[in-house]
Parts: C-alpha cells; structure tokens; sequence
C-alpha cells in the first residue's frame, strides 16, 4: 500500500467515524426532543384544562349564586 492510499484510507475512516458518531448522536436527541414535546405538551395540555375547568366551575357557580339571590 503506498503511502498516498494509507492517507486516503485514514481519511475515510475518520470521515466515517464523525459520521457515525454524529449519526447516533442526532437519532436519540431528536427522538428525546420529540418525547419531551410530546410529554410537556400533554401536561400543558391538562394543566390548562383544569385551570380552564376550575374558572368555568367558578363562574358557572357565582352565576348560580348571583341568580339565587
């Protein structure tokens, strides 16, 4: 093997490497931001129907009371 070929060689190994590496790196962080999104828009999500849930109740009830009297 010439030394020309030994340089190539290497070269496409370590452009390899990064590639790999970059390749597994980006896959689980795409995958975890996505469930992350995905588990933060959920709890939103259900906190803002509570808080919606509870305001609606307590105007509904104050209504009630209001008519009542």
């Amino acid at each position: 093997m010439t030394l020309q070929n030994k340089v190539a060689k290497q070269v496409c190994d370590q452009v390899s490497d990064q590639v790999r590496t970059q390749v597994r790196g980006q896959v689980p962080n795409q995958v975890m931001n996505q469930v992350r999104d995905q588990v933060w828009n959920k709890v939103l999500r259900q906190v803002w129907d509570q808080v919606l849930n509870q305001v609606e109740n307590q105007v509904i009830n104050q209504l009630r009371n209001d008519l009542r009297k």
